[in-house]
């Protein structure tokens, strides 16, 4: 993102998108994009991290261009429903910083776990 803001990606998707008579697609459509990138995803790393590695035959695709399509589709979603992607952003950090404030081990200053 260089330093932009999610609200400065969300405009550039939207002018990109505004270009294209089609527009954005349904949320259904978009829905379905996001679980197909997500597979597209869960490939890569299943590729990386587990057992199963690549064909010789398949495409080199790196972990970085999946999770980038994953965040164009994410994008998408939020404009073509209002979703402010900043405002979103605050309110799920707002919620793991009070629901889940004490579930997780802490470390303390040095980075070495709290007792």
């Amino acid at each position: 993102m260089s330093g932009k803001t999610l609200q400065a990606v969300q405009r550039e998707v939207d002018q990109y998108i505004g270009q294209f008579k089609e527009g954005y697609f349904s949320p259904l459509a978009m829905m379905a994009r996001l679980t197909e990138e997500t597979g597209e995803l869960a490939r890569e790393i299943n590729h990386y991290y587990g057992e199963k590695p690549k064909k010789s035959t398949e495409k080199e695709k790196a972990i970085e261009e999946e999770i980038g399509d994953l965040f164009f589709v994410l994008v998408c979603m939020a404009n073509s429903l209002n979703v402010n992607m900043d405002e979103a952003f605050s309110l799920v950090m707002e919620k793991f910083r009070t629901r889940d404030k004490d579930r997780w081990t802490k470390k303390n200053a040095e980075g070495e776990l709290s007792e």
